[in-house]
């Protein structure tokens, strides 16, 4: 194993970001609309413009290694809090829905990316986190693309700004709009970003309207929406192989479909699939969960601690207009294909 392997190396900048992930994962469960991986990209963001200009060469090796290895052993551990059975049979009836929203999240990504020169990798990232599951899709996809610390950071704050408006807003929103509470359950489930924000905006909505009972709802919801992660993360890995073939030519034999394509996505599948086929109660499936969690806070903090805080301000005005687009057209989208289903 590489940790191992390189210990003497990575061991100070893996310890700087494990220091830096608890308070964040206490901070995150107090404050969950915000989320320990926000309060991590936060808290290390601020400790790089406290050393820059220092030497730190002695953590730098042990924070590359865990903006990179930690977050995809967190993406294959994710994938045991995936039963595809269970998932896939409570929540098909919003299968319509989300289908339509992830689509619609997607063209807007791929057309503000051509429209107004958004850097291609950064335009995944937000378009794939809008849609799909917020950081954990921005997790699992950002290895994928090879996307670099800063671009996951970017699109991890986009994400961020329209899920605490979203939680605040989408409940009073739902309220005035008429919605049942059958209806908020999929508003919620489809239009807000991450499950921490989902969980938050139902919670409102069951507080303005006892008996209401949409958390549950919502939240299985947002599960069969985080399934896209799958054939999204496959998908782009294959696009990914296809590129470099094309790059390195067909009859070169320097290309190698192994080493293009991204192991971890496909024990994250087998883990999806262990969890599914051999049924793995909660008991056994919940902490995997809670430590995948967890080390995606990790790197995290890591990917904070590489991100030049001017630059990501200065080039946030276009990824946070592309957020905001893609967040009002899933929103518009879901709640219009309620209305041609008879569900509003």
């Amino acid at each position: 194993m590489e940790l191992i392997r390189d210990f003497d190396k990575t061991w100070r900048g893996v310890l700087l970001a494990l220091v830096i992930a608890v308070p964040a994962w206490l901070l995150g469960r107090q404050l969950e609309v915000v989320g320990g991986p926000v309060f991590a990209i936060l808290i290390g963001m601020a400790l790089a413009v406290a050393l820059r200009g220092r030497d730190t060469s002695a953590i730098e090796p042990g924070v590359r290694f865990t903006s990179k290895k930690v977050l995809q052993w967190a993406v294959v551990l994710l994938g045991f809090g995936l039963n595809l059975a269970q998932i896939a049979q409570v929540g098909a009836t919003s299968l319509p829905i989300i289908v339509a929203t992830i689509t619609t999240s997607l063209v807007v990504a791929f057309v503000l990316c051509r429209a107004l020169k958004i850097p291609g990798k950064i335009s995944t990232l937000v378009g794939v986190g809008s849609s799909i599951c917020g950081g954990s899709a921005i997790a699992a996809t950002a290895p994928v693309i090879k996307a670099d610390d800063e671009e996951v950071a970017q699109a991890i704050s986009v994400i961020f700004l329209f899920n605490v408006i979203a939680a605040l807003v989408f409940p009073t929103l739902g309220g005035v709009l008429g919605l049942s509470n059958e209806g908020f359950g999929l508003f919620a489930g489809t239009a807000v970003n991450d499950t921490s924000s989902v969980t938050a905006a139902a919670a409102a909505w069951d507080g303005m309207h006892p008996g209401a009972n949409t958390l549950d709802a919502a939240t299985i919801v947002k599960l069969t929406r985080t399934l896209a992660i799958i054939p999204i993360t496959l998908a782009l890995a294959l696009w990914g192989v296809r590129k470099e073939r094309r790059a390195g030519g067909e009859g070169q034999s320097t290309f190698s479909l192994r080493r293009a394509f991204p192991a971890f996505i496909l024990f994250f599948v087998l883990a999806s699939v262990m969890t599914t086929v051999l049924a793995l109660p909660a008991t056994v499936t919940a902490p995997v969960k809670e430590l995948s969690k967890f080390l995606i806070v990790m790197a995290m903090a890591a990917i904070g601690l590489n991100t030049d805080v001017v630059k990501l301000v200065r080039t946030g005005g276009k990824p946070i207009l592309m957020g905001f687009c893609c967040w009002v057209a899933i929103a518009c989208v879901s709640l219009g294909m309620q209305h041609v289903l008879g569900i509003w």
